[in-house]
């Protein structure tokens, strides 16, 4: 992943951003060492900044499309009511094992729910609406995921999809893959959807927030 922001700019905000703790630290440099992908775990600064979406809109229900190693869903946790939950998605036992495991010791395993399977059959089988969704999972059903979700979104709900600058890529009309084309035809469906209100960020790799209109 090659990060929008000046690599120098990245880090002074990393140094000006509240630390994250010692767990997630933790969490972090095993993702790091042990799993395939590692870029795709969510940094420190954005982790921070979904505790502020949470803890912002007081969600109660999260749902979240791609858990990977847990690091997104410990830290939108501490954001949570009492009688807050998450539901994250994962398809991948691997990434799960090492998600379970930390959220255990995080002492949130009543608050956080991982569903091992595709995504789309999970969001089918929940019931209720959503407060907030985090979608940072596999890039092609990115306009399929948003579909199933914002039926579902509560009166002030939120969406904020993950990755929708892609490394810059999406401004590459060269570039076909697969990847690529995916996210720019997800951007363009949000942007032309009149039922929502959107805003993209150049926070790490690109996120997108959604709103009802």
């Amino acid at each position: 992943m090659t990060f929008i922001v000046p690599e120098d700019v990245e880090g002074y905000a990393a140094e000006h951003t509240t630390p994250p703790s010692e767990l997630l630290q933790r969490l972090a440099a095993e993702t790091e060492a042990t799993l395939r992908s590692p870029q795709m775990l969510t940094g420190m600064t954005e982790g921070r900044f979904l505790e502020f979406l949470v803890y912002a809109t007081g969600a109660r229900r999260v749902l979240e499309l791609g858990t990977y190693s847990g690091y997104s869903a410990i830290s939108m946790a501490a954001a949570l009511p009492a009688e807050g939950r998450i539901d994250t998605c994962e398809v991948e036992e691997e990434h799960a094992a090492v998600a379970r495991r930390y959220i255990a010791e995080a002492g949130l395993s009543d608050r956080i729910t991982i569903h091992l399977g595709p995504a789309l059959e999970t969001i089918g089988r929940l019931e209720g609406g959503f407060d907030f969704v985090f979608i940072d999972a596999d890039k092609e059903n990115y306009v399929n995921y948003y579909e199933a979700v914002l039926p579902r979104l509560t009166e002030r709900g939120l969406i904020a999809a993950d990755n929708t600058l892609w490394s810059a890529r999406v401004l590459d009309q060269s570039d076909d893959s697969e990847g690529t084309v995916a996210i720019r035809a997800f951007n363009e469906h949000v942007r032309a959807d009149d039922r929502v209100v959107s805003v993209m960020l150049t926070l790490r790799d690109g996120v997108t927030l959604i709103r009802p209109a």
